[in-house]
Formats: structure tokens, sequence, C-alpha cells
């Protein structure tokens, strides 16, 4: 019933966005993950993303760790509060410059990202899962339409809760491969400036000092592709 409401509202592919975000956030919670909610533009939302999953208002619900983050420097925020295995959602248009930093650099933090938005749409890329209205009217943070999504969003996670068996994580290959070769490029950011060939750099598997001879001079907050212990590239703001 809540699917086929969803998909008559909101349209097959949002519906389908909706409910794969869900399950992806309800299986993050179960491995103990907690959630920071950014809307730089529109704070009210951050703080109700976070009160809604705190604090559930039906009997029997799980209260699930969430947190907003406002102010300035949002940025700067974020990379201090998450951690790997944390859940980083944004409200905010596709252009927001906070927005898109945090995104960018939420995979060397291992975070999971969603950006629910409006209007002209992310890259694609810009973020785990993206629930966008292709509504142009700017007023649309204020009509209760982001409301909607992410209320549905909770209740479906809850949903998902009640079917543990969709709660347990892939399984990972245990195969014996070469650790160089299966070593693909990970994204990281730079702690500080590169000293004498290497540098300590942040990626989702946790701080590591990488090579940077291919890749200096860098500073602190550069962002860099990691490849056997490596930077072989800059990444840049595309």
């Amino acid at each position: 019933m809540i699917s086929t409401e969803i998909d008559r509202g909101l349209g097959a592919d949002l519906a389908a966005d909706l409910a794969a975000t869900a399950l992806s956030m309800a299986r993050m919670f179960a491995a103990g993950a907690t959630m920071w909610s950014i809307a730089p533009s529109w704070q009210p939302h951050a703080q109700h993303i976070a009160v809604e999953f705190v604090h559930p208002v039906i009997v029997g619900k799980r209260a699930l760790p969430a947190v907003a983050l406002t102010g300035p420097e949002l940025v700067d925020v974020v990379r201090v509060s998450v951690r790997a295995g944390d859940i980083v959602i944004a409200v905010a248009d596709a252009d927001d410059p906070d927005v898109r930093s945090v995104m960018r650099r939420s995979p060397a933090w291992g975070a999971t990202t969603i950006w629910i938005g409006s209007g002209e749409r992310p890259p694609a890329g810009a973020a785990d899962h993206v629930l966008w209205l292709d509504d142009p009217d700017p007023r649309a943070p204020a009509t209760g339409a982001f409301v909607l999504l992410y209320h549905l969003l909770w209740e479906l996670t809850h949903v998902c809760f009640e079917h543990p068996g969709l709660l347990k994580p892939t399984e990972e290959c245990t195969e014996e491969v070469c650790i160089t070769c299966s070593d693909e490029g990970r994204l990281g950011e730079v702690l500080a400036e590169s000293a004498q060939g290497s540098a300590r750099v942040r990626t989702a598997e946790g701080v590591e000092t990488v090579s940077t001879m291919l890749v200096d001079p860098i500073a602190s907050g550069d962002l860099v592709l990691v490849h056997a212990g490596m930077a072989i590239s800059r990444v840049g703001d595309s």
C-alpha cells in the first residue's frame, strides 16, 4: 500500500530511489551509523530531519542516532563530526557550494551521502543517493514537498527494520587476490602539506601515509586518488 501511494504521488523513479535509499540507511543504522543532516540555506530542514529520526512519533519505533549540523564553516564541522560508516544527508540546491564540497569529500571520510533537492539536478554521481523533485519553482523548499520526502524516508527505513533479513550485510569476496591489482583508486583527503615526498591522507579505511611524488606539491584539504600506497592524481571540482 505504501509503495503504491508513493508511486502514485511522486512517480515510479523517485519511489524506487526512496526505497533503495531507505534500505541502505536501515543497513547502515543497523551497523551502528550516525546520520548527520545539513541544509545550509534551509536550516530548519536539517533540524527537522534529525528530530524525525531521533524522536519517532509511532510507539515501538526505534530512536535512531541523528544530528543536525548548522552554522558557518559547515564543511569543517562535517569533517570533524563524520566517521567511516556514517550517513550524511543534505537538503540543498544542486549549486550549493558547501553541500557540493561535503558530497565530494564524503567518500574519503567513508560516509554514505543522500542529497534531497529540486530543480536542476546535481551531476551524475554527486551523491550515493539523490532524491530529486524536477520542479524549478524556488518555493519548493517551503511547500512541504521536502518534508514529505524525508518523512517517507523515515517510514520506509523502519519498514526495512521489520524485515531483519534485509539488514544483513552483503557478503564480501574472501578469495586471495593480488593486493596491488585489487587496490582500486580510492578517494583521499590530504590532512597536511606534503613533506619529503609523502603526506598523511584520510580515506574511508582510515588515516594513512602515502607517497606524493606524482602529485607534489599538495596541501591540506586537497583531494587525491590513492592507489597501492601512492597518490596518483589530484581530484578536481568536477
